[in-house]
């Protein structure tokens, strides 16, 4: 030995494990509830056995089986409606055609005097209707003189102011001669008016030819009144406060649209 150090001889040391012990032991305890017996082994530690119940499952019948409930018809659906289409916004409803031929209910006055035709005429488109001034206060309105009445502006004053509204418009026919513009207007003029219940009054100059054949003329100018139309608007029904004895006669619109050349008319 070496001096200054101490040499400690180390004998080995057994330990004893009780692995394999417990190891058995437990599968010792794993049969006997396997099998329901309780078993003691000198070998194993002292440790209480203790009784494992084995599971008891008892057979049930099946008539005293739990029964479900029948299941209770409920109340019977309502019948589905069909859906219902969603409304479509209703398209307004034509406006029906006028007639083929109208004549308004009017009464007839002469005029007294040679250059009252404009209050005459005008008041026989007035009674149309239903309405009858008098020819003197209507002479005043249209600042009728001696030398008769200027123009259709005139009658279409008065006949916008008598019946409260703007129904008249004032159509100038400023050319020697009608063209068929012109001409067409007067008929749709004529059927618009007539149809809605107007009487339209003219101021014509000239001469012109009546339907029956016969002639018309007055060179310085004239007022009448258009009543009425057939065969939808190409002839014209006419109301002429000039003479009593030949108050109503007809003509054709184109002759008519002639005859106010240069002039033109209340419709």
């Amino acid at each position: 030995m070496k001096h200054g150090r101490h040499r400690v001889s180390r004998a080995p040391v057994t330990i004893t494990r009780n692995y394999s012990i417990v190891a058995a032991s437990a599968v010792f305890l794993s049969v006997a509830a396997t099998t329901g017996a309780l078993m003691n082994s000198s070998n194993a530690p002292d440790l209480a056995a203790k009784e494992i119940p084995a599971v008891t499952v008892q057979a049930v019948a099946a008539d005293q089986a739990p029964k479900e409930e029948a299941a209770q018809p409920g109340p019977p659906a309502a019948p589905s409606q069909p859906a219902k289409p969603e409304a479509k916004p209703s398209s307004p409803a034509p406006a029906p055609a006028p007639p083929k031929a109208k004549t308004l209910d009017y009464t007839y006055q002469g005029q007294p005097n040679s250059y009252w035709c404009a209050p005459a005429a005008t008041r026989i488109a007035l009674t149309a209707r239903h309405m009858f001034p008098s020819q003197d206060d209507l002479a005043v309105q249209l600042n009728t003189t001696f030398n008769g009445t200027d123009s259709a502006a005139d009658t279409t004053r008065v006949l916008n102011s008598l019946t409260k509204g703007n129904f008249y418009r004032t159509r100038e026919i400023p050319g020697e001669e009608a063209t068929p513009a012109e001409m067409d207007r007067l008929q749709a003029d004529a059927v618009r008016a007539i149809s809605s219940g107007y009487a339209i009054v003219a101021n014509v100059v000239g001469g012109a030819t009546r339907a029956d054949g016969s002639w018309l003329e007055w060179p310085g100018g004239h007022y009448i009144t258009i009543v009425g139309y057939e065969d939808e608007g190409r002839m014209l029904h006419i109301a002429d406060p000039a003479n009593p004895n030949v108050s109503s006669y007809s003509i054709s619109t184109i002759e008519m649209a002639n005859w106010m050349s240069q002039r033109g008319y209340s419709g």
